[in-house]
């Protein structure tokens, strides 16, 4: 178990879906090299924290130049706008500098795991899942200075209209920055992610919940442009703009491009985010559904969406426990009895059922394990009980029970079967030869029995078996015994030959005389195969 009771199933960096996600993962699964792998995605990273500065910088220009009319601005002398534009081109290209700088640095806390390619501690966890929100309050406090430096500078030297336009730009634009660089930063250090939670999930969500990334978009989509829009609206009607019909109808042509365009480009990161881990597990729900119960969704999202994928892998991991429990109880009781007890349920006691009852014995057991190491002697009976339960399966009959170098088959019980004697008989008969053939080392005596007995589970409600009790699972161990001392080593009763086998089968008995079996007082029939029967009267 793991932690927080999450099964801990490690998932390698190169399982994070990549035919979904940036191309880069794609590469990255080529890796083999954690450290390789860790580089690769620094190098993304800085040029993601690049993309959405640049973008942050372009909607400010627009909304500079074009989108706030201010008619003052028009007046100002062009050559007055060069000290500015250049200040603004410093400024930018320095915090850019500055913002890799940060963000690499805000990485280096989890260096040391991330190319140890150990399991992560859970402090280690919560740098990965809060790294985005790390990087992104970087580009916050960048935007906020610039925005306060040039806000005061255009007051300064301009006019306070200037300083109202550069102010408005900016914070629409740093916007669109920080939720540019939070979806492609948690995109980009997904497979970090991935294997931060490969050992379970945290207990509450580290990352932006689904909500929150889809009303992000919504504001970088739709709120901005329409806070834009408002406040150019409201200049008019306090009369701070005074703009003209054209420079009112460039600015909404500007904001409307602006949130095509940007809208476009968030939705379709926001709606990845989500959409890309629904896609993986709708591809391991149809493996599941095709019975694999190998199915894995990586978990790398720290959200509600984190916490679905771990819930799938529990669930997988809980069947796959179920199907080994099953196959173990199966393999303990025997398949139908299990199945029965899974259909059913369990209960103490049990019904009375027309049953064939076959009991194999080995011949010698005592000598042969006092002469031989007890790993051969195992090795042995393995090989051994492996030809019972095989012949005795193919004859739809199941071992009920091993006593030692003994075996219990029984065939009718706990289902029913058309003509049970006939399959004991015909699994005694093919017994005997494979045997011979697949164990020369041993030699088995087999007695075969046919009766009324008592099916069912014996014991206490802590522990009970399922078993046959009664006349025929008697009548089979004494046959055993007395088959020691005959030469085909193979005796069935006429209660199994006569009453019940099919004409076919019953061919290919013949009579052995009677004999009165130890713990009874009448003579019970012998019958032994045909060919049995004709090299004794040779």
């Amino acid at each position: 178990m793991g932690r927080r009771g999450y099964k801990s199933e490690r998932v390698p960096e190169s399982t994070v879906p990549a035919e979904r996600g940036p191309r880069y993962q794609r590469i990255l699964a080529t890796l083999r090299s954690p450290r390789a792998r860790y580089a690769l995605i620094r190098v993304f990273l800085t040029l993601a924290m690049v993309v959405a500065n640049l973008i942050g910088a372009v909607i400010a220009f627009v909304m500079v130049v074009w989108v706030v009319p201010f008619p003052a601005l028009d007046e100002l002398d062009r050559r007055s706008w060069e000290l500015p534009a250049l200040m603004l081109g410093a400024y930018v290209a320095i915090a850019v500098a500055i913002g890799i700088v940060l963000s690499l640095r805000r990485t280096n806390p989890v260096r040391d795991w991330a190319i140890s390619g150990r399991e992560a501690t859970p402090a280690e966890q919560e740098l990965v899942l809060r790294l985005p929100w790390r990087l992104v309050a970087i580009q916050v406090v960048l935007w906020l200075t610039g925005s306060a430096l040039f806000t005061a500078f255009g007051f300064a030297l301009y006019s306070p209209e200037l300083a109202l336009d550069i102010a408005i730009s900016a914070l629409l634009a740093a916007l669109g920055t920080w939720g540019f660089a939070y979806l492609l930063a948690e995109r980009i250090l997904r497979p970090l992610a991935a294997r931060s939670l490969s050992s379970g999930p945290p207990e509450t969500t580290t990352t932006a919940s689904v909500s929150v990334r889809i009303l992000a978009t919504w504001g970088l989509s739709t709120g901005v442009p329409v806070v834009a829009a408002a406040l150019i609206g409201l200049g008019e009607i306090v009369g701070v703009l005074n703009a003209t019909p054209d420079r009112l109808a460039i600015a909404m042509l500007c904001l409307a491009g602006t949130a095509l365009i940007v809208g476009s480009l968030a939705t379709l990161l926001v709606a990845r985010s989500i959409a890309d881990p629904i896609i993986t597990l709708r591809r391991e729900v149809s493996r599941l559904r095709r019975g694999d119960l190998e199915a894995h969704s990586p978990v790398y999202d720290g959200s509600e969406i984190g916490m679905l994928q771990a819930g799938f892998n529990e669930m997988v991991g809980g069947l796959r426990e179920r199907e080994r429990l099953h196959d173990l109880f199966g393999r303990q009781v025997g398949q139908d009895v299990a199945q029965l007890a899974l259909e059913r349920g369990v209960q103490l006691g049990g019904e009375l059922r027309e049953v064939a009852v076959l009991f194999i014995d080995i011949v010698g057991s005592t000598s042969m394990a006092a002469e031989r190491p007890a790993t051969e002697v195992v090795g042995l009976l393995n090989r051994f009980f492996e030809v019972v339960v095989e012949i005795t399966d193919q004859h739809g009959g199941f071992v009920n029970k091993f006593e030692g170098d003994a075996a219990l088959c029984i065939f009718g019980a706990p289902l029913d079967r058309p003509d049970a004697e006939g399959d004991a008989l015909r699994a005694a008969r093919d017994l005997h030869a494979a045997l011979e053939a697949a164990v020369p080392e041993l030699t088995a005596a087999i007695g075969v029995s046919a009766g009324q007995a008592l099916a069912g589970n014996v014991g206490s409600a802590a522990r009970f078996e399922y078993t046959v009790i009664g006349d025929p699972v008697n009548e089979a161990s004494r046959l055993t015994e007395l088959a020691k001392s005959k030469p085909g080593r193979l005796l069935a009763s006429a209660s199994v030959v006569q009453r019940g086998a099919d004409p076919d089968e019953q061919a290919r008995w013949a009579p052995d005389g009677e004999v009165v079996l130890r713990g009874r007082s009448v003579p019970t029939r012998l019958f032994v195969p045909a060919e049995d029967a004709s090299v004794s009267r040779t």
